[in-house]
This record gives structure tokens, sequence and C-alpha cells, in this order.
């Protein structure tokens, strides 16, 4: 991911989160992944895999592309 797409990935997760009412706790255990792993993205220090991007989309019924600040639906 380049560092804008990075960033637009990391609010719209955060946004997506807090939008639901769910810690980065509880969001890692309804998805399958890591607290740690949701922090280090949300605070743009790692780029998640391609399968973590899938699930989240899955998890917050949002495409890929939203998900990653390309569109904006």
């Amino acid at each position: 991911m380049e560092n804008v797409t990075m960033k637009k990935f990391a609010t719209r997760l955060k946004e997506l989160r807090l939008e639901e009412k769910l810690s980065q706790e509880e969001l890692a255990a309804a998805t399958g992944l890591t607290q740690v792993a949701i922090t280090y993205w949300e605070n743009e220090k790692r780029i998640p895999n391609l399968k973590a991007v899938i699930t989240l989309a899955r998890y917050f019924n949002v495409s890929l592309d939203y998900l990653a600040g390309e569109k904006d639906y």
C-alpha cells in the first residue's frame, strides 16, 4: 500500500470500528485477527495482508475499495 492509501485504510478501519462501538480487542475476537495487528494498522505502523483486509471488509460489510479509501461508498 502506498502512504496515502495506508492512511486512508487506517482512518477507515478506525472509523468503522468506532461506529460499531467496538474496542480493538472486541474486533480482534470477532474477526480472528489480533488486537496488536489492529493497533499497528490503525496507527499506520504495518501494512495488512490481503486476507486480513478481506476479513475486515466482510466483517464491516464494505467493499475493499471503500476500506482502502479508493471509493466513498
